[in-house]
Parts: structure tokens; C-alpha cells; sequence
């Protein structure tokens, strides 16, 4: 059993926002599963991450400090899931590239931020691995 059932960003429009998160998705083996115009689930059986609209009605916003990071299966996704955002609309947050501090050995990541400024990360050989 993992702890977390599914992580969500908030968003302005879904519409506009799929455009740029099934392709990113894309890179990592996943796709948009249910959308509707409040949210877009993805994940590869199960949804497990969300863009949606914020609730409230109020802008949506990037929470300051908090990243997500979805498992790539390999080094070729991480840099895919990069090239991907820095082409579409996102801004490089961190190259992709080996990461010798982390705890675990051998750890090849990249960090994107969204165009709505959410800060995502792609990692090979994480702790999830």
C-alpha cells in the first residue's frame, strides 16, 4: 500500500491545461483518463494525479515549496519529460542530470515548472524505485 491515494495542482482552465499536461504525461508512460471541466485525471490504470480548478473559485496558485515527482522509467523519459515542458510552455527548474547528493545512488532527475508555475519533477531510480 502506498500513502498517498493521489496528488492534485491547481490550475485556470482545464482545457488549456490538458493541452499541456496529456503530452507531458505522455513522456512518463501515463495519460489523461477522465476529464471533465472542473479536472483531468491522470495515471496509467488508475488516476493518481489531477489538474484541477481550485474549489473556492479563486485563482489558482503554486504552493511555495512544494514540489511533486512522478517516477520516470527511465533516464530517456526524464529528458523527455524536460524537453517536453521547456518546449511547451513550462520553465527548466533543474537540467536533467545525475543528482549525487540525494540519499539513494545513481539518481537522474529533472524540475520543470508548469506555465501556471507548479514545480514538477521527472526521476529515474528514486525512492519509489
Amino acid at each position: 500500500m502506498t500513502i498517498i491515494d493521489h496528488l492534485s495542482v491547481g490550475v485556470p482552465a482545464i482545457e488549456e491545461a490538458a493541452r499541456f499536461y496529456d503530452g507531458l504525461m505522455e513522456t512518463l508512460g501515463l495519460k489523461n483518463l477522465a476529464q471533465t471541466e472542473g479536472f483531468a485525471a491522470y495515471g496509467a490504470a488508475a488516476p493518481a494525479f489531477l489538474i484541477m480548478k481550485p474549489e473556492n473559485g479563486k485563482d489558482a496558485g503554486a504552493g511555495n515549496g512544494i514540489h511533486i515527482a512522478f517516477s520516470a522509467p527511465g533516464k530517456t523519459a526524464v529528458d523527455a519529460f524536460h524537453a517536453f515542458a521547456t518546449r511547451n510552455g513550462g520553465a527548466c527548474a533543474g537540467a536533467p542530470g545525475p543528482r549525487p547528493g540525494y540519499p539513494k545512488a545513481d539518481v537522474y532527475t529533472a524540475f520543470v515548472r508548469d506555465p501556471y508555475g507548479n514545480k514538477l519533477e521527472a526521476i529515474f531510480n528514486g525512492f519509489a524505485s
